[in-house]
């Protein structure tokens, strides 16, 4: 996809990957919408990044696990923009939970990161397929995890989670294939980021030195890399659809 002039609505752009991803793509002349649900100084300040790259852009506050609220942001898009082109669905949640500490992984916590992380990417891609399908086709990119491919994440919960979006991921990209609607998900690792840094709280360092030991590359993603790799499937081959793309310095081989 040329992006030129293109609208792209992007999920949980107040800090790290979303806002990422939101400069990476206003820099490319793409008009943004940055989603936030509780953090609005961050989405401001994403905003200001993306108007001082020379592009336009809006906020918009939605929790992503409440569909009427998707729907109004997908409808503030088109009625700001006219059109809506991309559509890149990062919000998400977790609780670190010790995988063997069963009874610590309350319903609760269950129903909010299966709400945020699976039924959220849903919601919004159900409310954007009608004005993709208008523009004659358009791009959906899922910020998933390799948590969603091993055994490996924060709590089975958000593993579960992300599993199922990777599995959402292909049932939509054949869904929607005929309307042109590219589909795919982008799986990071460990992330350099305020958001792994206050989950990990004083293991974050060690955490930090088992994946660089661990990975093929020695390296861990920052915010600034997954966002490269999402613009990548986005301006890639128009027939690249339904694909789980690991972006982990080969972690998982």
């Amino acid at each position: 996809m040329r992006l030129e002039n293109k609208v792209a609505l992007i999920t949980g752009a107040s800090s790290g990957v979303g806002a990422a991803v939101a400069l990476d793509l206003a820099k490319r002349g793409v008009k943004v919408v940055i989603n936030f649900a509780n953090n609005e100084h961050g989405a401001k300040q994403t905003l200001d990044q993306v108007q001082q790259a020379g592009s336009v852009g809006a906020i918009f506050q939605a929790d992503v696990s409440n569909n009427q609220e998707c729907c109004e942001l997908v409808n503030f898009v088109v009625k700001e923009f006219g059109r809506l082109d991309v559509v890149i669905n990062n919000a998400g949640t977790t609780s670190f939970v010790p995988h063997n500490e069963l009874d610590q992984l309350s319903d609760e916590i269950w129903r909010s990161t299966l709400n945020t992380n699976l039924l959220g990417p849903f919601y919004i891609s159900r409310a954007a397929t009608p004005f993709l399908e208008q523009q004659g086709g358009g791009e959906i990119v899922m910020t998933s995890s390799i948590a969603g491919l091993t055994t490996h994440g924060s709590s089975i919960a958000y593993c579960a989670s992300k599993a199922g979006l990777n599995s959402l991921t292909k049932t939509l990209a054949k869904t929607l294939g005929s309307k042109n609607i590219r589909v795919n998900a982008v799986c990071p690792g460990l992330i350099d980021g305020a958001w792994s840094e206050q989950g990990w709280g004083e293991h974050w360092q060690t955490a930090k030195d088992m994946t660089l030991q661990a990975s093929a590359i020695h390296h861990i993603s920052t915010p600034q890399d997954v966002a490269a790799s999402i613009v990548h499937i986005i301006t890639g081959p128009d027939n690249m659809t339904g694909q789980i793309i690991s972006l982990d310095s080969g972690l998982t081989l």
